[in-house]
């Protein structure tokens, strides 16, 4: 049986709503192969995040060698990584190995408001991260670090979005005539879902951007929605999609995931991320 494979190299979620956990049941959901490297142990609910506790960069190095001297993947998404050594790690290891279909969700804060991501490291996140990524899938808050501007109105996500492309291009300058770096699709998701009544994301591709409409879905509940999204992205580019049927379709798997309405916790809850999955039960 010929199967896609998928590696998601992020923080573990003890509750289960978000990070590897959520990565690995998008995977499942869309019936590939996942693999995980682990970058943070969090002890987090959906009230909030009460701990981080980082992988040595060693280990972190080890695993990821692990996986794609063995069982090599069809899609990389890249989700929390709070410091700049293992930032450096994960950029060094996707260039030696030519990764594919690099999916980058630049984890900087909670669903709960926790801040995930050391100062420091954004600098090398912009430099070394993002130039290698195929997408890059940041909120509107995470689009503000980035461009180093407001949003709050259309035009702005726009402006914002060709400000990121920009040091992105300025970024990939330092790679001179590298191959890997200059095989990359260079997209940027901005995503909507932080204005108070759309959930429109704008897609900027290949000099053009693309709105996705989404409906603002009554339900509280949103713990891990990023990591979702940009997996079911993932997940969609290592099945061969182009890169806007790759977004569209995961916008769609989101949607459903929200509008199941899963009730779990205190807090912001997470998806159902098993909503479109028939499981046969026999009973004895």
């Amino acid at each position: 049986m010929d199967i896609k494979k998928v590696l998601t190299i992020a923080g573990s979620d003890c509750s289960g709503g978000a990070g590897i956990q959520a990565d690995l049941k998008t995977i499942a959901a869309h019936k590939l192969y996942g693999m995980s490297a682990i970058t943070s142990l969090t002890a987090q609910n959906t009230t909030g995040v009460y701990g981080i506790s980082d992988v040595t960069p060693e280990f972190l190095e080890k695993q990821l060698d692990c996986i794609f001297n063995d069982i090599v993947p069809d899609a990389v998404k890249i989700g929390m990584v709070s410091n700049k050594e293992l930032i450096e790690v994960i950029a060094r290891k996707l260039q030696q190995y030519h990764a594919k279909n690099i999916v980058l969700d630049p984890v900087m804060v909670s669903t709960s408001g926790s801040d995930l991501l050391q100062r420091e490291a954004v600098k090398a996140l912009t430099e070394k991260l993002m130039p290698i990524a195929d997408i890059i899938t940041p909120n509107i808050p995470e689009a503000e670090v980035l461009s180093g501007s407001s949003i709050h109105e259309k035009k702005e996500v726009l402006e914002a979005v060709k400000v990121i492309s920009d040091k992105l291009n300025d970024a990939n300058q330092h790679f001179g005539d590298d191959a890997f770096i200059s095989s990359k699709k260079r997209a940027i998701l901005l995503k909507g879902g932080h204005h108070c009544n759309t959930a429109d994301d704008m897609l900027y591709y290949n000099g053009k951007h693309i709105w996705f409409r989404g409906e603002k879905i009554k339900n509280p509940n949103t713990h891990g929605t990023g990591c979702t999204l940009s997996s079911a992205i993932a997940c969609n580019l290592a099945m061969g999609y182009t890169m806007e049927q790759a977004v569209g379709a995961a916008k769609q798997y989101v949607s459903g995931a929200i509008r199941a309405g899963l009730n779990i916790g205190t807090g912001k809850g997470p998806l159902n991320h098993m909503y479109n999955v028939n499981v046969v039960r026999e009973h004895g």
